[in-house]
């Protein structure tokens, strides 16, 4: 008996050690056709990062439970020029935790006044990671950051996601960075959060694809990890429109929840990624909304 758990222990210390040695795979691509504008991809996360000759405009951490190093020595690898803003898309932590360090560099850190209201309040409760950096200025609608003669445009387009998100735009690129509301290619995240109404979900995406813009960076690698285009979030919108008119069908006929779960299908969508995990908690709040009202 000794033996075997002598065994099972020295294999679970050799398995965790093979694990936790296992740093998440890292990348660093400079965007075909642009001077400055970088994606840095932190195993299933991405952020964008331009680099000005006045200094670095970073955009998320996202370095949730591991160590921001390898994102800051990737900034650094392309210019020794100060990081002097780092803009967070929304306030989950997969993607905004891990800021400290780029703080300790002296960064301004900037975000929507929600994503602030959160983290007070997680605060308070002292719940809040010590490596979440509180924003420095917050937005409402839209601000412009100019450094070094590239300016970034931030830009809220509703509740989708989450209550907070911002679209980070690059006027003269024509780039958008768009995180976790547009997925490319990919049935939309889980239940849908529930800090909108499904309706408000497709006016956030509309007015995603009303902005002049022709790439999108998105905040995880879809799609074999090519940039979205206009036609991905038309796409996001037709299957968002699409689930709500047959789940409306369902609610109608009294067939919400788990009959709708069950029965309701769209085939046109089937080879997208996460499809026949995620579609019924798709299913689900959308039944919420034509049959609960909320």
């Amino acid at each position: 008996m000794k033996a075997v758990l002598c065994i099972a222990a020295v294999a679970a210390l050799l398995t965790g050690s093979a694990f936790a040695q296992t740093p998440p795979q890292t990348s660093t691509k400079k965007v075909d056709g642009t001077e400055n504008v970088y994606v840095f991809r932190y195993g299933g996360h991405q952020s964008m990062f331009i680099v000005t000759p006045q200094g670095v405009i970073a955009t998320d951490p996202i370095s949730y439970l591991r160590p921001a190093k390898p994102y800051i020595d990737a900034i650094k690898a392309v210019t020794d020029k100060p990081i002097k803003y780092v803009i967070y898309s929304h306030h989950h932590y997969d993607h905004i935790a891990g800021g400290q360090p780029f703080k300790d560099l002296g960064a301004t850190f900037i975000a929507h006044r929600r994503t602030k209201e959160r983290l007070l309040e997680l605060k308070r409760q002292n719940s809040l990671l010590a490596d979440v950096v509180m924003p420095d200025q917050v937005i409402d609608g839209k601000k412009s950051i100019t450094l070094g003669g590239t300016t970034l445009e931030l830009n809220y387009v509703g509740r989708n996601h989450s209550d907070n998100s911002l679209v980070m735009r690059l006027p003269k690129e024509k780039i958008v960075f768009v995180v976790d509301f547009a997925p490319i290619e990919s049935v939309q995240f889980r239940n849908i959060p529930d800090n909108a109404s499904p309706l408000e979900y497709i006016a956030s995406l509309k007015k995603l694809a009303s902005l002049d813009w022709e790439r999108m960076v998105p905040g995880h690698p879809y799609a074999g990890g090519r940039f979205g285009t206009k036609k991905d979030v038309e796409d996001d919108i037709a299957y968002m429109e699409d689930l709500s008119a047959e789940v409306k069908k369902a609610a109608d006929a009294g067939k919400c929840f788990d009959t709708a779960m069950k029965e309701v299908k769209l085939p046109k969508y089937e080879k997208w990624a996460n499809y026949e995990t995620a579609l019924p908690a798709n299913i689900e709040r959308f039944c919420y909304w034509w049959g609960r009202g909320y």
